[in-house]
């Protein structure tokens, strides 16, 4: 079988009539170049008769841009997986990209990943700017962008980062999320947090968590509190754990909807009923929250506008535009459901 032939500028340039270069100005959108409306309609007529797609190679060459944006996920790769908001969060991604004719490329980089491979990121020129998830308090990764100047927003609060940042204000949702437990009147609530605490993330749900608890009066207990690490199997773990206690908890804000998944299973496992004998809140409002057993009352996190603003603010820095604001927190709201009760509002 003779392989079809492939559709090249040349042939979009016989097609309009015009010269190869010119098909390569319109179809780039290259600024300062006089094309008449006429000539500029045909081209894009004649490119889309022939269903002609521009080599992403040759676009760069033209263009001086990848027209490709990175999302750099700051996390082990076996996480990623099992991280059903990534999915939400890369959905909207990819659909704010193809509105701009962008692509979207994805790369994975644990603490243990060499500076050199992030350097080398960013000098393959494959991408023109970086939306970075999840930061760290200890990334080097960070300072390699800072000292390359290159176009970059954290998806994540990073206060005193010299970087555009998007974020929700996870410290203020934590505490909303925690005091609804209180104010069922739980007094021994224990915390499973999202991550580790050199994510910024986790350590700024956790002071929520412990705001809520100060406000209130009741004692902070460090063994009422557990570090989750993104997945499934992290929450029923450090759940497991936490029931082992002597005095377990009645309560519990997990930061997580995935790791709520999890440790509603192993609160299950162990016999309890949800949430006669155990409250649940979570963090994040994936799909998956409101079809768990019970459904699960956590904090709706935004994740459309969260990509939308942290795109637009990248698109800006792309073409050498200060962002104004530079930093923007996005607000939240408690979405409650039967996994701690209906009777507190």
């Amino acid at each position: 079988m003779t392989a079809a032939k492939r559709i090249t500028s040349k042939d979009v340039a016989q097609r309009a009539g015009v010269s190869r270069t010119t098909v390569s100005f319109v179809l780039n959108n290259v600024d300062g170049v006089q094309i008449s409306p006429e000539t500029r309609q045909r081209v894009l007529q004649a490119a889309a008769e022939l269903n002609y797609i521009p080599d992403a190679s040759a676009q760069s060459l033209a263009s001086g841009r990848a027209h490709a944006l990175g999302l750099v996920m700051s996390r082990h790769p076996r996480q990623i997986a099992s991280d059903a908001f990534l999915s939400q969060m890369l959905d909207n991604l990819v659909r704010e990209a193809n509105r701009c004719g962008m692509r979207i490329l994805l790369e994975v980089l644990d603490e243990n990943s060499p500076a050199e491979r992030f350097l080398n990121l960013i000098r393959s020129k494959r991408m023109d700017g970086i939306l970075y998830s999840g930061p760290r308090f200890d990334d080097t990764a960070l300072e390699i962008i800072h000292k390359h100047k290159f176009p970059t927003v954290l998806m994540g609060q990073f206060p005193g980062a010299p970087f555009c940042w998007v974020d929700v204000d996870s410290r203020a949702a934590a505490k909303r999320a925690t005091e609804h437990l209180i104010r069922l009147g739980h007094q021994r609530v224990g915390c499973i947090t999202n991550a580790m605490p050199t994510y910024t993330a986790s350590m700024q749900r956790l002071s929520g968590y412990q705001d809520a608890l100060s406000e209130a009066g009741i004692p902070l207990n460090d063994r009422l509190v557990r570090f989750g690490d993104f997945d499934l199997e992290s929450g029923y773990h450090q759940m497991t754990s936490l029931l082992q206690e002597a005095e377990r908890p009645t309560a519990v804000f997990v930061a997580s909807d995935v790791l709520a998944a999890g440790a509603l299973a192993a609160a299950r496992q162990a016999g309890l009923n949800i949430p006669r004998d155990l409250a649940l809140v979570g963090f994040d409002d994936i799909p998956l929250a409101r079809y768990l057993d019970p459904p699960l009352t956590t904090v709706h996190l935004p994740v459309t506008a969260l990509v939308s603003a942290a795109t637009e603010m990248l698109f800006q820095l792309i073409e050498g535009q200060q962002p104004e604001p530079a930093n923007m927190l996005l607000d939240t709201h408690l979405v409650i459901r039967r996994s701690c009760g209906l009777n507190a509002q």
